[in-house]
């Protein structure tokens, strides 16, 4: 990590909401989800926050480190239908040791969508990657 990853780093990040972005799209295989209205799906907002995130701290990561989420803790509070573009602000709040915590809030144009907390990890992907290898060559997958 560059010193420059320091708190009140913040990012904005604007995203057109596909209708593959929907809720019956998050997981197909199941008919509940199918069966639900054609509006942005929590789990897709969620990985917009995240992606908000690491475009706030890409610049300040060395070469071959990047982050990984470790928490999430958001309310999603309105329903956004397809076509619309979201706005995801990302605020840095802090940073102790390889540990970050943001404060995210996604907009529709019309209505707050979700707002709350999120953290990450910033890993060297050598790493992390031998670790998974490791992990998958003990499970024998």
């Amino acid at each position: 990590m560059l010193p420059s990853l320091k708190p009140g780093l913040a990012y904005t990040l604007q995203y057109t909401v596909p209708r593959s972005k929907t809720v019956p799209f998050i997981y197909p295989e199941n008919p509940d989800f199918t069966a639900m209205p054609e509006v942005f799906a929590t789990g897709f907002m969620v990985a917009l926050m995240e992606w908000s995130c690491c475009e706030a701290i890409k610049a300040h990561l060395e070469p071959g480190e990047g982050s990984l989420g470790t928490m999430i803790d958001v309310t999603h509070e309105a329903a956004t239908p397809a076509g619309f573009t979201v706005t995801v602000d990302a605020r840095l709040d802090s940073v102790e040791g390889r540990k970050l915590i943001f404060t995210v809030e996604a907009h529709d144009g019309h209505d707050l969508i979700g707002r709350g907390r999120h953290g990450r990890a910033v890993v060297r992907w050598d790493r992390f990657n031998e670790r998974v290898a490791e992990k998958a060559a003990k499970s024998g997958k």
